[in-house]
């Protein structure tokens, strides 16, 4: 069956600015974004997708088997409908980074860029999987499990930020402000609206993929956001993508967990920007400049940049990784079984 392209939730419309495609993590929504969108997104043409199943993507059958050619031919006919064939920024948090690794590897035709954030490239993390995954595994009566989990989870407004609270590193960071709570409240109505089967349904699409293999050949320039604290993908894992990325720039937030754009709203937003700033004063394919000597180039401009920030994060030369300060990160742990 035919997965339906996501319909899109409109963060910014001008048409000045460059061109976007936000993708939400796990049971989150793309209302997520209307107060954390990183301020550029603002001042373009930016599309909020949801994940499979996660409202308003319903899917056409509940709990449908959805595969990874699945996901990415939805969102490819989204993005041709809604940005009329061009080349957009990919900003993916989380499963949602996963999704747009997924899709550059599949599509870069219609990939400028991609910025990661807390984001993953195996879905099954061994002995760090998240409980949802962990209970559809188990025989007969997982899927009711999992539902009386998400009901129950999403329930109250204060069950469902307690039962996220591990996502931040700093418990008492904008988390507890007025714009997060009510932030993760429309998420939580959102997710009231979703069918469990349909999220189930998603979870298992993530959980029986890798592309840990694939990632050379995603060929695309990738900015990965690391929170060195982050407690749901294990930082290693985030550096080991950075690492087998052939154009990845790396910076790590110290004193940071899994939501980069609420812990360091600011300094996510001045990577961002930076980042792109230095793609775009990249020679254009046609110079005579060759291709390591332009990588180079924005390499060098994203340095200089990203070192006039002032804050807790450290940033990376093309395919390698400095750890934050303090903090130990050994390569190549955090996968599960591939």
């Amino acid at each position: 069956m035919t997965l339906q392209p996501p319909p899109p939730d409109w963060i910014g419309i001008t048409d000045a600015g460059q061109e976007f495609v936000l993708i939400h993590g796990m049971v989150m929504a793309p209302s997520f974004w209307r107060t954390y969108a990183p301020q550029l997104a603002r001042h373009g043409r930016t599309a909020a997708y949801p994940l499979p199943g996660h409202y308003p993507w319903i899917l056409d059958e509940p709990g449908q088997v959805i595969g990874p050619h699945d996901v990415v031919e939805a969102y490819a006919t989204a993005i041709r409908r809604d940005f009329g064939g061009r080349p957009v920024n990919l900003i993916g948090h989380s499963t949602g980074g996963f999704v747009s690794l997924l899709f550059a590897l599949h599509h870069p035709e219609l990939v400028k860029s991609i910025t990661l954030i807390g984001a993953f490239a195996c879905g099954r993390f061994e002995g760090q999987e998240r409980l949802p995954a962990r209970l559809l595994r188990v025989p007969r009566v997982g899927a009711f499990l999992f539902g009386q989990f998400f009901r129950r989870w999403i329930a109250t407004q204060e069950q469902f930020r307690w039962g996220s609270i591990e996502c931040v590193y700093d418990k008492g960071c904008p988390w507890q402000d007025n714009r997060a709570v009510e932030a993760m409240e429309d998420v939580r109505l959102e997710l009231k609206r979703a069918r469990p089967e349909d999220i189930a349904a998603c979870i298992r699409f993530m959980s029986a993929t890798t592309l840990v293999k694939d990632l050379p050949r995603i060929s695309v320039p990738v900015l990965n956001l690391v929170g060195a604290n982050d407690a749901i993908v294990p930082p290693a894992h985030q550096l080991r993508v950075s690492k087998l990325l052939p154009q990845a720039q790396t910076v790590i937030l110290r004193d940071c967990g899994h939501l980069p754009m609420v812990e360091h709203q600011a300094r996510t937003d001045q990577a961002i920007s930076a980042f792109l700033y230095g793609l775009s004063t990249m020679p254009a394919a046609s110079a005579p400049l060759a291709a390591a000597s332009r990588r180079a180039s924005a390499i060098a401009g994203l340095h200089r940049l990203l070192g006039s920030l002032a804050g807790p994060m450290e940033q990376s030369a093309s395919r390698g990784v400095l750890p934050a300060q303090d903090w130990n990160i050994h390569h190549g742990l955090g996968e599960g079984p591939q």
